[in-house]
């Protein structure tokens, strides 16, 4: 099953992620954090999608 994942390197912390999905994505020093890799009600597909910097993608 496929889990979420930030790239810290360019991840710069808009909180777009967390607003549409605060069950799995948490702000903490700047940068967004996967707390659970379950996406479950939200849709993390959409996630990915609002990034602006592209920071967000599912891993097998």
């Amino acid at each position: 099953m496929s889990k979420p994942k930030v790239n810290e390197d360019i991840c710069i912390g808009c909180g777009t992620c967390e607003s549409l999905c605060p069950k799995v994505f948490k702000l903490e020093d700047g940068k967004s954090h996967v707390v659970t890799d379950e996406c479950g009600d939200c849709d993390c597909q959409e996630v990915i999608g609002s990034c602006p910097v592209n920071a967000i993608s599912m891993e097998e």
